[in-house]
C-alpha cells in the first residue's frame, strides 16, 4: 500500500503540534517554513486534519492550527484515516471466475482466499495505527526535540 506524500506531512505536523504547549498554535505558513514544504497545499491538506476532528484552526492574528484534543486521544489511525479515507487497499473484483481459468460458481461461495488474506493485512495495520497516538509517537523522540520544536517552529522557550 502507498500512501500519499502528504500523509507523511500531516503526521509530521500533527507530531510538531503535539509537542507545543497546550493551547499553543502554528500556522499553516510556520508548519511549511518548519518542514520545507508549499504553503497552500500544506494549508490545504491541514483542513482534512481539521474535518476529522484532529485539529482545530483559529483565524486572525495568532491564529492557526492545534490539536483538537489532548495528544493521548489522537491516533496514527485517526490521521490516516482524516487524509486518506477509510476505503481499504484491496479490492476483490473476483476475477478467478473470469477467463481460461475460471473456477466454478461452486469453489468461489466463500470469499476468494486472497481477499480474506489482504483484508487480515489491512486490519493489522489499522490495529497498529489505532494502537499508537501522538503522544506515544512524542515519548519516542530524542529528548531535546519538543523544545527545540517549540523554539523553531513559534519562537517560544
Amino acid at each position: 500500500m502507498k500512501l500519499p506524500v502528504s500523509t507523511e506531512w500531516l503526521l509530521h505536523c500533527a507530531t510538531s503540534l503535539a509537542q507545543l504547549e497546550p493551547g499553543t498554535t502554528a500556522s499553516a505558513a510556520q508548519l511549511a517554513q518548519y518542514y520545507d514544504l508549499p504553503p497552500s497545499s500544506l494549508a490545504k491538506q491541514l483542513q482534512a486534519l481539521v474535518r476529522g476532528g484532529v485539529l482545530s484552526a483559529s483565524t486572525g492574528p495568532g491564529g492557526g492550527f492545534r490539536l483538537a484534543r489532548p495528544a493521548p486521544e489522537i491516533t496514527l489511525l485517526m490521521i490516516v484515516e482524516a487524509v486518506d479515507g477509510f476505503s481499504p487497499p484491496y479490492e476483490c473484483r473476483e476475477i478467478r471466475q473470469r477467463g481460461r481459468g475460471a473456477l466454478p460458481a461452486e469453489e468461489c461461495r466463500a470469499p476468494c482466499v486472497l481477499a480474506r488474506r489482504m483484508a487480515l493485512a489491512h486490519e493489522a495495520w489499522r490495529s497498529s495505527l489505532a494502537e499508537t497516538s501522538l503522544a506515544d509517537i512524542v515519548a519516542e523522540l530524542p529528548p531535546g526535540a519538543p523544545s527545540r520544536t517549540r523554539r523553531r517552529l513559534t519562537g517560544a522557550p
